[in-house]
């Protein structure tokens, strides 16, 4: 008797991979914020813009090739792509939607919506990522 069935140690890998590509989009995102902002002066809302920029094409590459690897197909460029762009915003959104609501509506400490930024957002992201973008 399997103690594990193959399906889900095949999402278990898909959740690992995932986990280690975000960690890379969001080394790509803070690098280029920083020096944007710290080496080359420009705006911090654009420097995070362009971080941002950044993470989602690095993500997007990674996670098709390799977190969500024999998942699905990629038959069409525009569809994925189309579709990863959208979750990253409602990623993007949701994120905020934390910030806001937790430092600016309540008053609460800058660290209250890491939790939910590094919890709960991308449980919801990956679950669209699998079931949606690269399906």
């Amino acid at each position: 008797m399997e103690l594990v069935r193959p399906h889900h140690r095949a999402l278990f890998g898909q959740l690992v991979r995932y986990a280690l590509t975000g960690g890379l989009a969001s080394i790509v995102n803070i690098a280029v914020y920083w020096i944007g902002r710290d080496r080359l002066h420009i705006d911090a809302n654009l420097a995070w813009t362009a971080g941002f920029l950044g993470a989602v094409t690095v993500g997007y590459i990674v996670h098709s090739r390799w977190s969500f690897r024999g998942h699905g197909r990629r038959d069409n460029l525009a569809r994925t792509g189309g579709r990863f762009m959208v979750v990253s915003l409602i990623s993007f959104a949701l994120n905020s939607l934390w910030v806001w609501l937790f430092v600016q509506h309540f008053g609460l400490p800058t660290w209250a919506p890491i939790p939910l930024v590094l919890g709960v957002t991308p449980l919801a992201v990956f679950a669209l990522n699998r079931h949606w973008v690269f399906a």
